[in-house]
């Protein structure tokens, strides 16, 4: 009995020692910072912008996109734009009860807008623009009455704008525009002093803003919100309390223990994130070579893909992370993990693949082979050294002169007509843009990710996933219907010249402040005669007649009715014809007055 009493004495003590180390290491982080983790957490993917966030920090102060005061050590900044984040905005975001600037513009952000926004009443600038968000505009941003800057612009969001913003006296900037909003917008409050631009794009709203008469009692009409939805949140939350307050102290206890031990987990083993294996195989990888591609047998492929960590990721996107794979002879391939979307992948996906395996040309990206287990989805292509079109563009832009971007637009161009026209079944992209245009050491194009927007849809409505397609390069159409044609490729492609010629990404900021993207730039440059201002002013040997000429046919590819667009063919032979032939006597440089 002496000795059961001992067992249990030095069990309540390891207990308690236990406790009060966890609770140590829980409280390591900053409330702000917890929330934070927590926001990371909800993000999937992104460019790696999120593997410095460290939650053994004592406070998120230092973290990247991250800005605090400096005295109370509250996050007051997070500035997360053009990252690539990809997943939902986590509630969480709604504990920055001190935060000012919340700029997440430029992502594959989606999901809902969290209500919980609305309890960080500090808020002076929030910037979502650029995204995949759904769903309604919460109520509760009405409760942000220091708000000044408000773009929720090129979402998909639907419903009415809510009667609550007209409430924010401080808000000098508004842009809901390229949404899916619908019913008369408010009239009331500051909403009454924002004009047409602020509302673009949204085919269904009316109002005095936008110079069209709701009809009364229609499906146009504003509707307020919901009456009972502050009633249903305190029944929620009486619900919870009730919950609570019924839980033994034991039970709460156990919870806790349990908790903070899981905690003191993933802190100590969280050290580790960027050593640990970040592409888990699993049992029963297979791995299909086409065509012999792979000159290795499957062990070795296996074995080189379990030793990879994040260290060798080298980009990411809507698919999923891409990884460098280097092979003990020196031979080095680019390895895409896809995100699996829907229930129903497994079905084709093998299917699928043998067709984009079966697929070679000189402008396409060259798909090797492929892993599948019952974890991982693993494609294998070839690296190309030069990077992506976006990197490249953005990032070294004075390393392209104008015969490098021709080159580059002319090989993306056959690479599409091929999919469109040459293959048997054809393949149409749906997610044509700069970031899936890979270059080799030469600046010679290659289309990525060709078919796998197909490969991801939904295989019984034919719809595709949020995935397929970016902001900015979407045709109209199809931003509607959600059904890609190869006019909607197309579209794309216009939009991919624009971005090639003017060095400027088609959602840059200086178009959203007017309302606008990169066509409708172009449309009011080209309506001043000043369609020459558009090029890159680090893009040298500019030739006007080539310019001329392909301004001509990027405008043809994105003209708002598809019946208009030519074929990728006929922009190919217009590209060999009138673009790709200049004048020698009629050179400029793009810097010159």
């Amino acid at each position: 009995m002496g000795s059961f009493y001992l067992i249990l004495q030095e069990l309540l003590l390891l207990s308690i020692l236990l406790f009060c180390i966890v609770v140590e290491v829980a409280e390591a982080l900053s409330p702000d910072g917890q929330a934070l983790v927590n926001f990371r957490t909800a993000i999937p993917s992104s460019d790696g912008v999120l593997t410095h966030w460290r939650p053994e920090d004592a406070d998120p102060c230092g973290w990247k996109g991250v800005k605090c005061d400096l005295k109370s050590k509250r996050v007051i900044s997070l500035i997360l734009s053009n990252h690539k984040l990809s997943g939902p905005i986590s509630s969480d975001i709604g504990k920055l009860d001190n935060l000012q600037i919340l700029a997440l513009h430029g992502n594959n952000l989606y999901g809902s807008i969290p209500p919980e926004l609305g309890n960080c009443t500090e808020l002076k600038s929030l910037f979502l623009q650029g995204n995949y968000l759904s769903g309604s505009i919460p109520d509760e941003l009405g409760n942000l009455s220091k708000l000044e800057n408000l773009d929720l612009s090129s979402n998909s969001l639907n419903g009415n704008i809510p009667a609550s913003l007209g409430k924010l006296t401080n808000l000098a900037s508004f842009n809901v525009s390229t949404n899916f909003l619908v019913g008369q917008i408010p009239s009331d409050g500051r909403l009454a002093n924002f004009g047409n631009e602020s509302f673009l794009g949204n085919r269904k709203l009316c109002g005095q803003q936008v110079n069209a008469v709701c009809d009364a009692g229609g499906p146009t009409s504003f509707a307020q919100p919901p009456i009972s939805a502050e009633s249903q949140n305190k029944k929620k939350y009486s619900g919870r309390l009730l919950i609570s307050a019924s839980a033994t102290v034991g039970a709460l206890l156990l919870v806790a223990l349990m908790c903070f031990w899981g905690c003191f987990l993933y802190k100590r083993l969280g050290k580790n994130d960027g050593r640990g294996l970040a592409v888990d195989v699993g049992a029963g990888a297979s791995i299909v070579m086409f065509h012999g591609d792979l000159p290795y047998s499957s062990k070795d492929i296996i074995k080189k893909l379990e030793a990879l960590n994040e260290e060798h990721i080298i980009g990411s996107g809507g698919f999923g992370t891409v990884y460098k794979l280097a092979m003990d002879d020196g031979n080095v391939f680019a390895l895409k993990r896809i995100v699996k979307m829907n229930e129903g992948f497994d079905r084709f996906f093998e299917r699928e693949l043998e067709i984009l395996g079966s697929i070679k040309h000189r402008y396409l990206v060259n798909l090797r082979g492929y892993c599948n287990s019952p974890t991982s989805k693993l494609l294998i292509y070839d690296f190309l050294s030069g990077g992506s079109l976006d990197e490249v563009l953005h990032e070294r832009s004075e390393q392209l002169d104008w015969d490098a971007r021709l080159t580059i637009i002319m090989g993306a161009a056959k690479g599409l007509a091929y999919l469109h026209h040459d293959c048997s079944p054809r393949i149409i992209h749906r997610d044509i843009k700069s970031s899936n245009i890979l270059l080799d050491g030469n600046f010679e194009a290659r289309v990525s990710d060709f078919g796998l927007a197909k490969l991801l849809e939904d295989e019984e409505s034919h719809i595709t996933t949020i995935v397929a397609g970016t902001f900015g390069y979407l045709a109209p159409e199809y931003m509607q219907s959600g059904r890609a044609t190869e006019k909607t490729d197309v579209y794309s492609f216009g939009v991919l010249v624009l971005e090639v010629v003017s060095g400027k990404r088609p959602t840059d900021a200086t178009f959203i402040e007017k309302g606008l993207n990169i066509v409708g730039w172009l449309n009011f440059l080209a309506a001043e005669s000043r369609q020459r201002d558009i090029v890159d002013p680090h893009c040298e040997r500019v030739q006007t007649e080539s310019l001329d000429a392909l301004l001509s046919v990027a405008t043809q590819c994105v003209s708002s009715n598809p019946e208009e667009r030519p074929t990728m063919h006929r922009v190919v032979q217009i590209l060999e014809s009138e673009v790709m032939t200049p004048c020698p006597s009629d050179f400029y440089d793009s810097n010159s007055d």
